[in-house]
């Protein structure tokens, strides 16, 4: 119950906030659609600890952080070679292996190695090993390092 109410709670000020209309019929209908919301998803069994991670709320807010700052030094990393010489361009296909033990961590993982310019997950094995596409070869140092992949474990609180 305390994560149907969460996720109402999540739904209608996301809402309230992208509406910006505060009068009380249309404030209604918002909240009328956020409860629908969350009684199809409790139907479909999706309000759980993957569908709703409250339990990353506080630590995934440093991490999101974190990450926002690599997405802007990728992007000026990769329009920086784009734009100086085409030729600094070296595509690379290469595996990675995920260090974390459930599903919800690896594709938070992947999902970061997506969300960072310059680099693509093509691809996830059962065993947690990651197809990845980089553009350069410092977008496959970055992900090879490991560091995104032990703070997603910390995030997870595998370490």
């Amino acid at each position: 119950m305390g994560r149907a109410l969460s996720l109402f709670m999540v739904l209608f000020g996301f809402w309230l906030l992208m509406s910006g209309h505060f009068e009380a019929w249309l404030v209604a209908l918002g909240g009328a659609s956020a409860v629908l919301v969350v009684v199809i998803a409790r139907r479909l069994e999706a309000v759980d600890h993957e569908g709703h991670p409250l339990h990353l709320a506080w630590k995934g807010m440093a991490y999101w952080l974190w990450l926002l700052v690599e997405i802007v030094k990728s992007n000026i990393d990769v329009a920086r070679v784009i734009l100086a010489s085409p030729a600094g361009v070296s595509p690379s296909l290469f595996r990675v292996k995920a260090s974390q033990k459930d599903e919800l961590g690896r594709v938070i993982y992947a999902n970061s190695i997506t969300l960072t310019p310059g680099t693509v997950t093509a691809g996830m094995e059962p065993d947690g090993t990651l197809l990845v596409h980089a553009l350069t070869e410092g977008s496959r140092a970055s992900v090879e390092s490991g560091d995104m992949d032990r703070r997603v474990s910390r995030l997870m609180g595998e370490s």
